[in-house]
């Protein structure tokens, strides 16, 4: 056996480790998403806010009146914001160093210590709920840009999309399992000897913990690998922003591309929003208990796999655009109905829910696929940073005028029904793109159905 052969087999055993720990910090952190940000967070933060709020329903931060039924969805705003701040920060220091995994580690460990502090939010503390999610929301979308980022460096082109598969199926699994636990501890409460308060917040503080523990697998399988020295020269957070504004510059010689991400962001938003401000929704306004909205949600979570599955096979007859556009149209439709969906009726949110399920990852899966098209060659890793920010980063604009249309009407039914703006304006955008000379342009040969 020659030796080019076996240190071949000993590259693919150590890059086969690393795709094996990389895989559960998608575990370690998709609790977070569906315990924390999307089930119960947003209804238990709400009623805090609530408490504390005066005889107008207004609470003050820092002496600005907001209606308590807003402060959750401007909390999310405002961590996106900062998300937006500090990604490309982390980003050019991980990419000019080499040391991702220090970064990741630190913005881990932030994220996963503010959602355990989480347990201590009861009262009227809704200021340390505000302030805990900001960080904990701030870190998770850092942590996630740093994540991503390996992919490249673990896994060859052509094994990319199962390692990436197997990352989102290992992240719906955990926040799956979870939910199943929190589930039962939320129901049985008065078994365990706790308050239903308590119970709520032992949930937001386990998905803390179960962020914590399950990080170190990756933290200590994944490996750095240092830049050239010469590389080394410019301050790492100076070249983040240069290295986002050349990205934007050279986007500008692909107006297609960026048209596209411009469609991407408007529909992404509404759909990111749809997913935080959906338990607020059925808790406040439809009169569901909690172990709906955890049924819900695990409903949302099960479907959402054989949903991506089925538009790809959608996509394969008819092109990934026109699958997006038929998307929008049912994200258009769901809102219409869940503004009519009346109160107390659990079947019908199931039937929502549902709905929401079946679109939902083959949106997200068919944005990526069809982008990678429309990325010019040698330029994949800056555009695609560009991307993540659009997908993460900022998604800020959805939760702002949720929780604005609220302050202003009272009425979450009105709010929830604003976000069709979103999906309307991203379907007009999208369908001016024309996908097909996109591709040319960006140097890439086109695809039979695109």
């Amino acid at each position: 056996m020659g030796t080019d052969t076996v240190m071949e087999r000993s590259d693919g055993d150590q890059r086969r480790r690393e795709q094996r720990g990389w895989y559960f910090y998608d575990w370690a952190c998709s609790v977070y998403s569906t315990t924390v940000l999307t089930v119960f967070l947003g209804p238990y933060l709400t009623e805090i806010a609530e408490s504390a709020a005066g005889a107008d329903g207004f609470v003050h931060p820092l002496g600005i009146p907001v209606r308590a039924g807003s402060f959750f969805p401007y909390a999310v705003s405002a961590s996106l914001i900062v998300a937006l701040i500090a990604m490309p920060l982390a980003g050019a220091a991980a990419d000019r160093t080499g040391r991702k995994k220090p970064l990741l580690a630190a913005a881990a460990y932030l994220g996963a210590a503010a959602t355990t502090g989480m347990f201590f939010l009861d009262g009227d503390r809704y200021l340390l709920g505000g302030l805990l999610l900001v960080i904990a929301n701030a870190s998770f979308a850092v942590a996630m840009a740093l994540y991503n980022a390996y992919l490249p460096q673990i896994a060859t082109p052509e094994e990319r999309d199962a390692v990436s598969a197997r990352g989102w199926a290992f992240g719906y699994t955990s926040g799956a399992l979870v939910l199943v636990l929190n589930l039962v501890l939320y129901l049985s409460h008065d078994s365990f000897g706790v308050s239903e308060g308590t119970a709520v917040r032992i949930c937001l503080a386990s998905a803390g913990v179960w962020w914590g523990v399950f990080a170190l697998i990756p933290l200590t399988r994944l490996r750095d690998h240092p830049r050239d020295p010469a590389e080394l020269r410019e301050p790492a957070a100076s070249g983040g922003w240069r290295q986002l504004r050349a990205t934007l510059r050279d986007m500008r010689r692909h107006p297609l591309t960026l048209a596209f991400l411009l469609a991407y962001l408007v529909y992404n938003d509404g759909v990111q929003t749809v997913i935080s401000q959906a338990s607020v929704y059925g808790s406040k306004e439809l009169d569901l208990d909690q172990s709906t909205l955890i049924v819900a949600v695990l409903l949302v979570q099960v479907l959402a796999v054989g949903g991506a599955l089925g538009m790809g096979r959608i996509a394969r007859v008819y092109g990934a655009k026109r699958t997006i556009l038929g998307s929008l149209v049912v994200w258009t439709l769901i809102l219409a109905a869940g503004y009519f969906l009346p109160a107390g009726a659990p079947v019908w949110f199931f039937v929502l829910a549902s709905g929401i399920g079946l679109v939902l990852g083959g949106t997200q899966a068919l944005s990526r696929s069809l982008f990678s098209h429309l990325v010019p060659r040698g330029k994949e890793a800056e555009y695609f940073s560009a991307y993540e920010m659009s997908d993460r980063g900022i998604s800020w604009l959805g939760p702002l005028i949720f929780g604005l249309t609220y302050q202003a009407t009272g009425s979450y039914r009105s709010a929830i029904i604003s976000l069709v703006a979103f999906f309307l304006l991203g379907f007009l955008l999208l369908v001016r793109v024309p996908v097909r000379r996109a591709v040319e342009a960006a140097g890439n040969p086109v695809p039979e159905r695109i």
